[in-house]
């Protein structure tokens, strides 16, 4: 009688264990797929900025593309910031085509007012030159901005600390 009583416990346990793990695959089947916040702010790009395409993603950047931008990438949230829109123009003095682009993307990335952003940007470019140096870094409205520009292009840093 006692080894009957040892097989149907065994058989409980068996078809609890089973029930556990059916009830484990149930949950991860039903629950929906999420994508990377990351992802979902380039995806937000592409539809919201006409132009704008997603190309290849590699070590937490989205490389982006637009006419208007020589070279443009989304990079994501890593220790110290929170996102980061990078644009690099073909030409020493951007243009504004190129202008409205980085301010476009940053006030979506950023969720600041465009016309805010585009202060911004103006500003950091608008400050290169013979008096401060071809490598400004300043702050507007609690963002990070970095310009630089050479004999034959300029660039754009737009971040923002984890911090803030």
């Amino acid at each position: 009688m006692t080894g009957i009583g040892l097989r149907s416990s065994h058989s409980i346990a068996r078809a609890v264990a089973l029930g556990i793990s059916f009830a484990v695959a149930l949950l991860l089947a039903v629950a929906p797929a999420r994508a990377d916040h990351c992802d979902d702010l380039a995806k937000q790009l592409a539809d919201q900025i006409d132009g704008v395409k997603i190309g290849r993603t590699a070590a937490n950047v989205i490389y982006l593309s637009h006419p208007a931008a020589k070279q443009l990438r989304l990079g994501c949230a890593s220790r110290n910031i929170s996102n980061e829109i990078y644009g690099a123009a073909d030409s020493r003095k951007p243009s504004p085509a190129f202008q409205q682009l980085i301010a476009g993307a940053a006030a979506i990335v950023f969720t600041i007012p465009k016309p805010d952003t585009l202060r911004g940007v103006a500003r950091c470019f608008g400050r290169l030159g013979l008096l401060r140096g071809n490598d400004i870094t300043t702050r507007f409205r609690r963002l990070d901005m970095h310009c630089t520009r050479s004999k034959t292009a300029s660039t754009i840093a737009i971040s923002r600390g984890k911090d803030e």
